[in-house]
């Protein structure tokens, strides 16, 4: 039974590599439903977690960013201190 399409919600920084990706995970979803799908985000995750993280927020670029701004939090941080962190770096690399 074929599945729907999953949507990517947000587009704007994606490179053909992980429009590579989405399509892998599409073919999943497609041929395996949710289960495969989970399956084939799990071992994304284990191999390529930046790649995961962008296409997790291709698809859900919402949740992406609550779950990003509630790790930080849990460490102590912010995401003004993170923000700050990544102007110094940026500033010290130039």
């Amino acid at each position: 039974m074929p599945y729907e399409q999953l949507e990517v919600v947000d587009s704007s920084k994606l490179t053909d590599a992980d429009w590579a990706q989405i399509n892998e995970l599409q073919r999943s979803y497609q041929s395996g439903g949710a289960k495969a799908l989970n399956g084939a985000m799990k071992k994304l995750a284990k191999d390529h977690p930046l790649k995961f993280a962008t296409v997790w927020h291709a698809f859900f670029p919402d949740m992406f960013r609550e779950a990003l701004k509630d790790s930080i939090a849990e460490i102590g941080l912010t995401a003004e201190d993170i923000s700050r962190n990544g102007q110094t770096v940026r500033k010290s690399c130039t």
